[in-house]
């Protein structure tokens, strides 16, 4: 049964949860099995080469073999899940999960608590890593894989142009991006992307926000607050002085704008080199990495965006070998290495630089690329995501879309509100319990 309630999020212990996913499997469960028994674990995945990743385990592991089944990506995925756990079967035994999907799988009964085979490697991934996983609560609904901290991408040979360093403030961005475009009416340093909720989410998470929470027996909703206020003030600002541009990422314009040098900055995340090596291939070795401009320079802080986890759901007949594999996959040395060499990821785990000793080929001068990722990694702040993400998202895009065609700043600031009410008032149809 869907639940409708927080506390399920906030106080199932992992003795409770764990018990549920061996009983309902309706076959022999992990209490009966013997180290001799040989086991078959289904891996829904949309990561790259998964199953190359997937044999480095079942060459030392004979008898608790994997087979990858690659799936489109995060939302069909969770799509055909759902479905799975409704109809009472079909669904795999591990499945990786995008962190904003796991209150929505936890919610529907989708995923099992393995918090007592995985509690241990809690001190192995950054805080807010973990604290996707676990909600905030002590069970754990999945180990982390990969994360997504933010970063800032910037042509240096512009900015050695016009005789600027790299932003280290928020303000330091908006002289710059105003020098740029002064200089050259067709350059801007980044752009407001009204189709990337993604973004704008660890924009506020950077400045402090947390969108969703538990409160009691009630959720909390809080995407109006007072520090994504300032996030979308301070975009708004930028976009209203006409100093950044206001259009969408990910068009061919954009790709374009990248390539011929009309956009030279890019507030992204770690796996940004990927994306310019496609789109901005002219610009090899003119960009450099660099720490996000932080609002408080003397607390530095950063928000993530994408990223996902490893979980075992509550259909698998076999949830403590499941978890066996997911805490190998997401925390052993061998494994950290296949994921960020063939799986082209970047692991979350606290010690990724280990087997991370190489910069991306796009920033192949740039030694300390990973250095650089793994100080963000340790500084993202945490934040809970909800039930209904994609509610929210897609009230920012039609309110913030709106907003950047206007290029006013108060616009900005009002879409907010937009998306406060869409988002706790779908909650409340959908069952939930909304405090305030």
């Amino acid at each position: 049964m869907y639940k409708k309630l927080a506390p399920v999020l906030a106080t199932l212990t992992a003795a409770a949860l764990f018990t549920s996913a061996c009983s309902s499997s309706g076959d022999k469960s992990d209490d009966a099995a013997t180290s001799t028994e040989k086991v078959a674990l289904t891996y829904w995945s949309w990561a790259p080469n998964m199953d190359k990743v997937v044999e480095g385990w079942n060459s030392t592991h004979p008898n608790i073999q994997v087979t990858v089944n690659k799936q489109d990506g995060g939302d069909p995925a969770v799509t055909k899940l759902l479905t799975a756990i409704k109809a009472g079967s079909g669904a795999p035994d591990v499945m990786q999960a995008e962190y904003q999907k796991i209150p929505t799988l936890v919610s529907a009964d989708a995923l099992a608590d393995i918090g007592k085979e995985a509690g241990s490697l809690k001190d192995k991934f950054p805080a807010a890593a973990w604290n996707a996983v676990t909600l905030g609560s002590e069970a754990v609904y999945g180990v982390p894989q990969d994360s997504g901290p933010l970063m800032f991408f910037y042509r240096s040979d512009i900015f050695e142009k016009n005789k600027l360093q790299a932003p280290k403030t928020w303000d330091d961005y908006a002289t710059a991006a105003a020098t740029i475009h002064k200089a050259n009416p067709k350059q801007y340093l980044g752009t407001f992307s009204a189709s990337d909720a993604g973004l704008f989410a660890g924009l506020a998470q950077q400045a402090g926000a947390s969108w969703w929470g538990v409160n009691g027996d009630s959720w909390t909703v809080n995407i109006n607050d007072a520090a994504t206020q300032k996030v979308a003030g301070y975009w708004g600002g930028l976009v209203e002085k006409g100093v950044i541009d206001n259009k969408p990422m990910y068009t061919p314009e954009w790709n374009a704008a990248l390539n011929d040098g009309t956009q030279v900055g890019w507030v992204s995340a770690v796996w940004a080199p990927g994306v310019l090596e496609g789109s901005a291939k002219d610009t090899k070795g003119k960009w450099k990495a660099a720490t996000m401009p932080q609002w408080d320079a003397a607390s530095p802080a950063t928000g993530n965006w994408g990223g996902s986890a490893t979980s075992v759901t509550s259909q698998s007949k076999h949830p403590k070998q499941a978890a066996e594999f997911v805490a190998w996959l997401n925390s052993d040395p061998a494994a950290l290495k296949l994921l960020a060499g063939t799986a082209n990821v970047y692991p979350a785990a606290n010690d990724a630089t280990s087997v991370l000793t190489t910069p991306p080929a796009f920033f192949a001068d740039q030694a300390d690329f990973y250095t650089i990722a793994a100080e963000a990694a340790k500084v993202t702040k945490p934040f809970t995501y909800g039930p209904n993400v994609n509610v929210a998202y897609s009230a920012f895009n039609d309110a913030f879309g709106k907003a950047a065609e206007s290029k006013k700043a108060a616009a900005f600031t009002e879409s907010l509100v937009t998306m406060q009410k869409a988002t706790v008032d779908d909650m409340k149809n959908s069952g939930f319990t909304v405090a305030g």
